[in-house]
Formats: C-alpha cells, sequence, structure tokens
C-alpha cells in the first residue's frame, strides 16, 4: 500500500471490515461446500459428480430446474414489458398505486404466497368454484400439483423482480427518441425495434438475470405447489441434507445450482457491457 494515496488507503481501511464480513459468512462457506463435494468415503472423490450427472433421473432433475426457471422468465418477460411501460407511463396518483400494488406483495413471505395458490386452485377453491358458476366446466378440473399450477406460482413470485429492473430503465428513457426515429421515416414496428427495444435491453439483461438465478434455486415453490412430482435440484439438496445424510452428494449438487446461477448472471453481465446495450 505504499504506492496508493492517503485518500485510497483509507477507502480500503474501511472497506476492509465489509469485506471481513463478506469473507466469514460467503466465500468460506461456498470454499467448504466446494471442498465437501470433492469428498468421499477415502477422501477425495469425484463420486458425488459421477452420480449426479451419470444418472438419468438426476439429469432429468437438473433439466427441470431449468425448465422451470426458463419458462417462468420468459412469461415473466412477456408480461413485465408493457406492465413497466404502463407504470413508467402513469401520472401522479397512479403511477404510486401501480407501483405500491407492485411492491407490497414483497413484503409477503413466499410460503404465504405459495399456500395461497394451493388455496385458489384446489378442486373447491375459487378458481373451480368461479369456473363451475359461469358454467365453463361442470365438474372440478385438477389445478393444485401440476407444472401449470407451478409455473403460475413461480410467476406471481418472481414477477416484481422482472419489472423494477425494466420500469428503472423505461422511467428514464426519453420519449422524444421514438418521435425522432418516427420523424425519420420509421414506423411505429422500426422504431420499436431500432430505439426502443436497445435502449431497455439493460433492464431486460437484469430481470432476466435476477428472475432465472431465483426461479432455479427455488425451493418453496415447486415444493409446495407440485412436490416430488417435479422435482429440482433445491429440493435434492435438502433430501440429501436433510433425510439421507449424503454431506457430499448435497454439496456437489449445490455447486451445480451455484454454478448455473452464476453462469447466467456472468452472461448477462457481459451482455449488459456489450456495445450498444446501453445505447
Amino acid at each position: 500500500m505504499a504506492g496508493l494515496t492517503r485518500e485510497r488507503r483509507t477507502a480500503y481501511l474501511l472497506g476492509l471490515p465489509a469485506a471481513l464480513i463478506t469473507a466469514a459468512l460467503f466465500l468460506v462457506p461456498l470454499a467448504l461446500l466446494f471442498a465437501v463435494s470433492f469428498t468421499g468415503a477415502d477422501g477425495f472423490s469425484l463420486s458425488a459428480y459421477a452420480r449426479l450427472f451419470g444418472s438419468e433421473h438426476y439429469l432429468w432433475v437438473i433439466g427441470n430446474s431449468l425448465q422451470l426457471a426458463l419458462i417462468t422468465t420468459l412469461v415473466t418477460l412477456v408480461i413485465a414489458y408493457p406492465a413497466s411501460f404502463a407504470i413508467a407511463r402513469a401520472k401522479g396518483v397512479w403511477r404510486s398505486l401501480l407501483l405500491g400494488s407492485l411492491l407490497l406483495p414483497l413484503a409477503a413471505s413466499v410460503i404465504v404466497k405459495a399456500f395461497a395458490w394451493t388455496i385458489l386452485l384446489r378442486s373447491t377453491g375459487i378458481v373451480n368454484n368461479t369456473l363451475i358458476a359461469l358454467g365453463l366446466i361442470h365438474e372440478p378440473i385438477r389445478m393444485i400439483f401440476t407444472e401449470t399450477a407451478l409455473v403460475i406460482g413461480a410467476v406471481n413470485v418472481f414477477l416484481p423482480f422482472m419489472i423494477l429492473p425494466i420500469f428503472a430503465v423505461v422511467a428514464q428513457m426519453d420519449e422524444r427518441l421514438t418521435e425522432a426515429a418516427a420523424t425519420l421515416g420509421a414506423g411505429p414496428v422500426a422504431a420499436f425495434w431500432r430505439v426502443t427495444v436497445p435502449v431497455t435491453l439493460p433492464g431486460v439483461i437484469a430481470g432476466i438475470a435476477l428472475v432465472f438465478s431465483l426461479t432455479v434455486s427455488a425451493y418453496v415453490v415447486p415444493t409446495l405447489l407440485i412436490g416430488e412430482r417435479y422435482p429440482t435440484l433445491p429440493s435434492t439438496i435438502a433430501k440429501a441434507y436433510l433425510l439421507t445424510n449424503e454431506g457430499s452428494f448435497g454439496a456437489a449438487a449445490g455447486v451445480v445450482l451455484l454454478t448455473i446461477a452464476l453462469a447466467v448472471v456472468i452472461v448477462s453481465s457481459r451482455l449488459g457491457k456489450a456495445p450498444g446495450a446501453a445505447r
């Protein structure tokens, strides 16, 4: 630190406690998780990873996690993109109401929201009773413990994490950009793809990274809405640690899950810094 300025040395010293706390709370546990994943009965072993990637069942489990994350991300993006513009273009009290309706659910526990969907979608729930009252169906249809119910619940829980990053970008977007594109001869569709989409792309990328990472690592929502019918990596990790006492295998599954989440964050970060992404 001899070649550093006094201000920079002070900044480093002030940041040192936070760095040590971060290392103690995050880096050390992750390092232990990584080490345990390579541990077997006789010391170093790749048996946990061989079991994870050598079994059709666990490859299916990994596929389930990726499929749920991908579908949830796509559905939330389709809903969030126009919703973000609606909130950003709203004025006065209407914007406050829309933002409040978006942020208020974040105060509720994920468990509460997942249980609420089980009540709504069960055979005697509001959805089935409403469909029967309207004459659209004659007897209750199975909704709970299906992949459809899982996607609906996941979209409901993670939708705000897609809307907020896009809204943050759209709210700063100059509305005159599309007007300028129109004066240069661009039609509505061309102006949207060549002006609006590139400007809002950083928010879209951030939202995709958030929702995908949160969904792929979700445990409560799949467990409550579909259970063992749709095993995922988080449920596999919980089972390995809580039921079968297979710490090495659970750690290996955790490393794979962490790798997927980190890969999404790194790729999205690179895309966000790509030329033209922030224009």
